[in-house]
């Protein structure tokens, strides 16, 4: 358990918090790329790490994330005009660059006075950065920026990738502990039955290996090996394979808000996901699937978007469809023969339990066991990296961008194996 100190700590992630400030010496995805989908096309509404933003996509196809007041009245931007490479605000057409400096002031006739405004008036602005579908943004002080991190789905062509985000309604650190904690897929997404069809339908969401359900379900408690690296932390969980073998499912977590899925195996596709804090109740959740070997077909784009996987269905506005105000539509007939949960969608079946733990989880009120060891493990991560930064000394992720080209998945080792060795088979490393 965690005292109500650390809790505080670990959740709260406003402007002015040791953990916000952490959060924003890393990128951060903000939005996706088909949320500004046209050059001067319209602004939309930001909120995260607690703090108000307007995007817009200039005429050059470039990104400003600028704070949302215009600084002459208080009009909100969100009703500005985009155009021709700024934001104008529609109360008395003062116009901003993504960079937040002031271009016109047409209530002002030209001359000394207006150009000397000009140069003052300005929006707080953050550099962007697109990115295989998302777009990225640095929030921290500008002389902090750190290089861009080599994700592996970062690195590839866009074909090979899909990303999607969804709303999840609780606080960041709990959706990424959901995450991290591989334990529950023996029960959580799990299939009452043994049946072909019920496996077939469970591993469209989890791999093409049919034993691997078998294995976690007759395996409730795996035994966790986990190992630092400078990025974050690989988390093993090994499982009773079949004789002489161990069934491993290998995630990471790297600093401070991404995670890699454990199920995939090698030509598989391999997802993430990373939670970023819109205030200190609510998330965003990004997620991104890719292949190294191969584009994503269009059936496999289509499922996705439809939901699969740690790809939610949701509306227009990235809202599952399945949440919190209708109970995940629970259906309690399925629940009674088929499934666990009676909750359609892997995602969505994480989300139910994540957010049941309240907005903010009471940790002073749980009892972890050796499941758990991941969890642990991420916690004295996360906050002896914000006490750290707040004593002056950077997390080391930020000089190791190349760190975070690793991936994780499943593997099938001799029984007794250790887990380094198990790396080294399964990923070369």
């Amino acid at each position: 358990m965690l005292t109500r100190e650390d809790n505080d700590l670990l959740t709260r992630t406003g402007p002015d918090t040791a953990m916000g400030a952490l959060f924003r010496r890393f990128w951060q995805p903000v939005a996706l790329s088909r949320e500004l989908p046209l050059p001067d096309g319209p602004p939309i509404r930001l909120k995260i790490l607690g703090e108000e933003l307007r995007a817009f996509r200039a005429t050059d196809g470039s990104v400003g994330l600028v704070s949302p007041r215009c600084p002459h009245r208080g009009a909100d931007l969100f009703y500005g005009r985009n155009e021709h490479g700024g934001l104008r605000c529609v109360y008395h057409g003062w116009k901003f660059g993504i960079d937040g400096a002031c271009h016109e002031i047409p209530t002002m006739d030209p001359g000394p006075a207006r150009e000397r405004a000009e140069q003052h008036v300005r929006l707080n602005a953050y550099p962007t950065r697109e990115n295989n579908g998302f777009i990225w943004a640095f929030l921290g002080p500008l002389e902090t920026a750190p290089v861009f991190p080599e994700l592996e789905f970062a690195t590839l062509p866009v074909s090979h990738t899909y990303v999607s985000k969804k709303l999840q309604q609780c606080n960041w650190a709990q959706a990424c502990e959901g995450g991290l904690d591989t334990a529950h897929f023996s029960f959580l997404h799990m299939a009452l039955d043994d049946s072909r069809d019920a496996t077939a339908k469970l591993l469209t969401k989890v791999s093409s290996n049919t034993d691997t359900v078998r294995w976690m379900r007759n395996d409730g408690a795996p035994r966790f090996t986990i190992l630092d690296h400078p990025a974050g932390l690989v988390l093993g969980a090994a499982r009773r394979g079949d004789p002489g073998e161990t069934y491993w499912r290998i995630s990471q977590f790297l600093m401070p808000n991404h995670g890699l899925a454990p199920n995939a195996f090698p030509g598989e596709n391999y997802h993430g996901q990373c939670w970023v804090p819109i205030d200190d109740v609510s998330c965003w959740i990004y997620n991104y699937t890719w292949n190294p070997d191969r584009p994503l077909s269009d059936q496999e784009r289509e499922r996705f978007a439809g939901g699969s996987g740690i790809h939610a269905e949701t509306d227009a506005d990235h809202i599952p469809i399945r949440r919190r105000e209708n109970d995940y539509l629970l259906d309690r007939t399925k629940q009674k023969h088929e499934s666990y949960t009676g909750i359609d969608g892997v995602s969505e079946q994480d989300a139910c339990i994540q957010d049941s733990q309240g907005p903010i989880a009471d940790r002073t009120a749980e009892y972890l066991g050796p499941t758990d060891m991941g969890i642990i493990r991420f916690r004295r991560l996360i906050l002896d990296s914000a006490r750290a930064l707040a004593d002056g000394d950077p997390p080391a992720a930020l000089r190791h961008p190349a760190a975070y080209k690793v991936r994780g998945g499943g593997a099938v080792a001799p029984a007794g194996q250790p887990l380094a060795d198990v790396l080294k088979a399964r990923f070369g490393a």
